[in-house]
């Protein structure tokens, strides 16, 4: 059995849990998911209509709001009875603040930022990038289960969780926490800079990189991207140039996005950029180097220059 470990924030869980829920079920293993915090019946329900055995709510006054403490000692208690084979969970913010403290606390091992699952002679081993990015290495936990695995956001995409004919079994799990004993004192919640747009939610991207040439350019992008209904991105170097935000930007040091139409205009397709676009379920790419590397990765290529190619697009689309 697979345990997920979804995450909610005010009873509204987040897309990478979706999508950490979908990686545990392309394992092929009975999964059961588990929910931590406070008034959590409509999160539960949601988490319930999955093809899961059964989702595991855990709602004590001491969870409403989020602590490292609280979350490993609820942890801790939950995977002791029942003993799953391996827990995963999303690889959040959260996650990377309790995960090593519950691995450390359940004596096992873990493994962070993982893309994918694969069964090798019977052995599960996990995916995860190395050195930024540059490499893929496969890794297979040592010693007893559980294992913990966090699966990268984006990495899988959460249109493939399967739903259940009727909804999973629902049981409150006793958290027996003493509010004492939990030593640190919650503040708000981490709040990053706003953003003009959270791209990982985006649903259509057009992306530019050095092939869009100046500044003046970006306008080009932004027009196919608003006849598309699209968000526009980019790779580092325009970021760093400051043709467009820093928010803005898709890549290992940036927003890793899986929308459902990525749109790659004059992007290369370094390793750096292609590891937070790659989870897209159609890669379109439009560049003039036929031996580009984005190439490899799209479903849909355009050899030519884009000043030519993306003012046709438009034209067609507004048309």
């Amino acid at each position: 059995m697979l345990l997920v470990i979804a995450e909610q924030r005010d009873g509204v869980l987040n897309r990478a849990s979706a999508e950490a829920l979908t990686a545990a079920q392309q394992m092929g293993d009975e999964v059961k998911v588990a929910l931590l915090g406070a008034g959590l019946n409509a999160a539960a329900a949601e988490l319930a209509a999955a093809d899961v055995a059964e989702v595991l709510v855990l709602d004590a006054p001491a969870l409403e709001h989020y602590t490292a403490d609280g979350f490993v000692r609820a942890l801790t208690t939950l995977v002791a009875a029942e003993a799953p084979a391996l827990v995963v969970l999303p690889h959040t913010y959260q996650t990377r603040d309790f995960a090593p403290a519950l691995a450390v606390a359940l004596d096992r091992a873990l493994l962070t930022d993982c893309v994918r699952a694969v069964r090798r002679d019977g052995t599960l081993a996990f995916s995860r990038p190395m050195f930024q990015g540059k490499l893929m290495a496969d890794v297979v936990p040592l010693g007893p289960a559980p294992h913990l695995v966090t699966f990268q956001s984006g990495a899988v995409s959460a249109e493939g969780l399967a739903r259940g004919a009727t909804p999973a079994p629902t049981r409150a799990v006793d958290v027996a926490l003493d509010a004492a004993a939990i030593r640190q004192r919650p503040e708000a919640p981490f709040q990053e800079a706003k953003q003009a747009v959270d791209l990982s939610q985006a649903d259509r991207i057009v992306a530019v990189g050095r092939g869009i040439k100046g500044e003046e350019h970006v306008e080009l992008a932004r027009r196919l991207a608003e006849a598309l209904g699209a968000e526009v991105a980019a790779s580092r170097p325009i970021c760093d140039a400051g043709w467009l935000p820093m928010d803005r930007q898709v890549g290992s040091s940036g927003q890793t996005v899986a929308p459902t139409l990525y749109l790659a205009l004059g992007i290369s397709g370094a390793i750096q950029h292609v590891v937070g676009m790659k989870g897209a379920k159609t890669i379109v790419a439009v560049n003039k180097d036929a031996d580009a590397p984005i190439f490899e990765i799209a479903d849909y290529g355009i050899v030519g220059d884009l000043f030519d190619v993306v003012p046709a697009m438009i034209a067609a689309l507004e048309a």
